[in-house]
């Protein structure tokens, strides 16, 4: 009989797996996309539905990428120790994570706009589709900052019921933003992606050249979080949060160096962090 302290045991292995603290990644981008659609603070109702399928959804991908990549992470000498490779969770207990987070996704979306339940079916779609994605082409990251990107799109149709060209620059705005420290992050596995035919932009065009496409990808970014703000008539508190984020991302690339990848941890995990905290707060003060 499987005991208590057992199960909380394999509980907390499985949230160091997805690291289910990144959520704040995405989740503060969902909210300034549930505040830019009317300019002020949503229900506390749309905010709980909202908070359930972010985490719901992250929980179900982070589940996913890792079941569909454990073979090649146990590969991996960096990835090797994860917790499906070493065999702290067999496969069959994450496909039960799985099936709980998109029930609770679909339940949560299923409380908000009608639009938002019947674009369910997409955003599983993609949760799946990514993990699949490096094994063909090195627009995984462009791949994977559009599942991203439905954080902001999916808070502003479940909202308004409707599309509108603002989420979407925002969403672009997240994409671009992401992929960019995704490659960041993918430099650190360069010799293995190539001995081993993973498709990623540091393994197809080298480092440095991955870089300076991080470089383009942040900058664009930038510039749709600019033209959403313009667009929405945002006030001066959104555009000094820009400003920030601006200065966030040239520290990061100031961080990382073709030669030098041993502070892309630092990069990659807490200053987007900071970033996604900081767009909420600014946009928050800016509608408020």
């Amino acid at each position: 009989m499987v005991s208590s302290k057992m199960l909380i045991n394999k509980f907390r292995v499985f949230l160091e797996m997805i690291k289910f603290e990144h959520t704040i990644f995405a989740l503060p981008f969902a909210y300034t996309g549930a505040l830019l659609v009317e300019q002020s603070i949503p229900t506390a109702s749309n905010l709980l539905w909202i908070t359930l399928a972010m985490v719901s959804a992250r929980t179900a991908a982070m589940s996913l990428n890792r079941l569909i990549d454990r073979h090649i992470d146990a590969k991996n000498p960096r990835t090797a120790n994860r917790a499906l490779p070493k065999g702290l969770l067999s496969a069959m207990e994450v496909w039960v994570y799985v099936a709980v987070s998109v029930a609770i996704l679909l339940l949560a979306t299923s409380q908000l706009s009608t639009l938002a339940l019947q674009l369910f079916p997409v955003a599983v779609a993609m949760l799946v589709i990514y993990p699949y994605t490096k094994r063909f082409t090195w627009g995984c990251h462009l791949f994977l900052g559009a599942t991203l990107a439905l954080a902001p799109l999916g808070a502003w149709i479940a909202i308004a019921g409707a599309l509108a060209w603002e989420p979407v620059l925002l969403g672009l705005a997240v994409m671009f933003w992401v992929a960019g420290f995704d490659i960041i992050y993918a430099c650190d596995d360069y010799n293995f992606d190539r001995q081993h035919g993973i498709h990623a932009i540091p393994a197809r065009f080298g480092i440095k050249i991955a870089l300076i496409i991080a470089v383009l990808f942040h900058i664009s970014a930038l510039v749709f979080l600019l033209t959403t703000g313009m667009l929405l008539e945002l006030g001066t508190f959104y555009f000094i949060g820009v400003a920030i984020a601006a200065a966030i991302l040239g520290y990061e690339h100031w961080l990382i160096k073709p030669n030098d990848l041993s502070r892309s941890g630092a990069a990659f995990f807490t200053w987007n962090g900071v970033l996604s905290v900081v767009m909420f707060i600014f946009t928050l003060l800016a509608v408020i």
